[in-house]
Formats: C-alpha cells, sequence, structure tokens
C-alpha cells in the first residue's frame, strides 16, 4: 500500500515536472517579438537591412524549434529560451545599430545637398562659356535638361530630408550628384578644346 501511494506522488512529480518543462516561453517569445517591433521603429529595416534581416531570421529559426517542440510528448523549450534571450539582445544592438546609421545619413545627406549645390552653381556659369557648333548646340541643350532634372531631383531630395526619410534623399542626391558632375566635367572638357580657361 504504501509502495502504491510513493509510486502515485512520484508519478505526479513527474508529471508536473514535465508539464513544467513542456510550457511554451510566451513571456520571451513576447519580448523577443517587442525587441524585432522597436528596432522596426527605429527603422532598422531601413538603415541596417542586413542586420535587420539577420534578426528575424533568428526569430523564425526559435519560431521554427518552438513548433516543432509542440508537436513531442516530451517538450523541450530550454534552448528556445536561450535563443529567445539571444534575440532581444540583438534586437537592441540592431536598434543601436539603426539609429547610429540613421545619423550618419543625415549627415552625408547634409553634405550632398550643399556640393550638389555648388556643382549646380558651377555648371549654370559653365554654360555660357560652353562652345555652340552644330552638334554643340544639341548637345547643350541635352545637358541643360539633364541639370533641370538634377535641380528637380536636388529639391525633392530636401523634402525628403525634411520628412526624415534620409535614405530616400541620399539615393534621389547620389543619382543627381553623378549626373551633375559627368555635365561638369563635359563642360569643362568642351571649353578646354575651343582654347578657353576654367
Amino acid at each position: 500500500m504504501k509502495n502504491r501511494i510513493l509510486t502515485g506522488f512520484a508519478v505526479v512529480v513527474m508529471t508536473a515536472m514535465l508539464a513544467g518543462c513542456g510550457k511554451v516561453p510566451q513571456a520571451q517569445v513576447d519580448e523577443a517579438n517587442a525587441a524585432i517591433a522597436a528596432a522596426q521603429t527605429a527603422q532598422a529595416d531601413v538603415y541596417v537591412p542586413a542586420d535587420f534581416a539577420a534578426l528575424q531570421d533568428s526569430m523564425r529559426a526559435v519560431n521554427a524549434y518552438i513548433e516543432g517542440q509542440k508537436s513531442k510528448l516530451f517538450k523541450k523549450y530550454g534552448p528556445a529560451k536561450e535563443n529567445l534571450t539571444k534575440v532581444v539582445a540583438l534586437a537592441k544592438t540592431v536598434q543601436e545599430s539603426a539609429v547610429a546609421r540613421k545619423e550618419e545619413v543625415k549627415k552625408e545627406v547634409e553634405t550632398l545637398i550643399e556640393s550638389l549645390k555648388g556643382v549646380i552653381e558651377e555648371n549654370t556659369k559653365l554654360f555660357p562659356r560652353a562652345p555652340r557648333g552644330k552638334e554643340g548646340a544639341a548637345v547643350l541643350e541635352q545637358m541643360k535638361t539633364e541639370m533641370e532634372t538634377v535641380s528637380a531631383a536636388s529639391a525633392e531630395a530636401q523634402n525628403l530630408y525634411v520628412e526624415g526619410k534620409y535614405m530616400d534623399a541620399l539615393n534621389k542626391l547620389k543619382a543627381a550628384k553623378e549626373t551633375a558632375d559627368k555635365i561638369n566635367n563635359d563642360l569643362k572638357e568642351a571649353i578646354k578644346k575651343v582654347g578657353g580657361r576654367i
């Protein structure tokens, strides 16, 4: 009788222990999801996309592991808990990286706005000095059209900057600066060919 009671008690204790091990660590899952959401709010997907993708992959792997454990009789969530702690730490690092990168991009945009403004002004001064032969006039018209596009892109980039869309502004400015620089070089070459001084 005594053995039967002890055996029954042991079964109850073992069942309770297994049930304790078999619970999905929902609090940690929620914490990890909140940390990832905070990183996304900091625009990690825009400013550090590779890091953010790696973070999402880590969370997907943990979720896949948890789903795999759910179908098992004896569930083991210990590794998931450890990995969820790592995901939270990684999310915080990614968030900090995104904030730092955003600040870098903002400064880069400010520098490019000024630099592009200078090239646009210089090109405006160079246009009247460029040679206008038969072919020259058509080429100059093409360049003027391109410069109008550059000026429009510059204005658009400044609006994006004001809206806080620094990465979009940076991409637009880089393309505009490349075009403006090419026109600048072409104008200088054309002026030099006819013996003009820059």
